[in-house]
């Protein structure tokens, strides 16, 4: 059963918000996906603050014109799914994540800062670390001067207390 008119501006509408706030949308092929597949993508996604939807083309097209990712709408044919980010590198992380374990999701092309990408392209933006795990190991950067010092301090502490004793 087809979408109405009022049913296809909402689509619309939703998608062209999620766009206005993204940074990054990535494509893929989903051909033969099984169902609990793609409840497990979904959940992925949603779990990383990615908006991932199966749209028609046409209304896709819509929602990116007049964006910085119109030239991603010559890419748009074909069954998709769509992955939509304000996080860079979030939508190719779980489309690529999980196109490694399942071979029914192929990757596309996608769009980031304006620029197309092709399927190599999307490939090196998800092998760059998430902004949590870049945090993450520069806070160890500037936590291992602080903890070297105190393990210094605390062995100059007991070398003290044997040659006291």
């Amino acid at each position: 059963m087809g979408l109405n008119l009022d049913s296809k501006k909402a689509i619309v509408a939703e998608v062209s918000a999620q766009v206005a706030n993204a940074q990054t949308i990535v494509l893929a092929e989903y051909r033969g996906i099984e169902v609990g597949a793609l409840t497990q993508l979904r959940a992925k996604a949603r779990h990383s603050g990615v908006y991932l939807r199966v749209l028609r083309n046409t209304l896709a097209r819509r929602a990116v014109a007049d964006t910085s990712f119109a030239p991603l709408a010559d890419q748009m044919f074909g069954p998709l799914i769509y992955s939509i980010s304000a996080d860079p590198v979030a939508a190719a992380k779980v489309l690529q994540d999980f196109a490694k374990g399942n071979d029914k999701i192929v990757l596309k092309a996608g769009s980031y800062s304006g620029r197309l990408l092709d399927k190599a392209g999307v490939q090196a933006l998800a092998s760059i670390p998430s902004r949590e795990e870049l945090l993450a190991k520069l806070l160890g950067v500037m936590k291992a001067p602080v903890s070297g010092f105190a393990v210094a301090l605390g062995a100059l502490a007991r070398q003290r207390e044997q040659a006291a004793a």
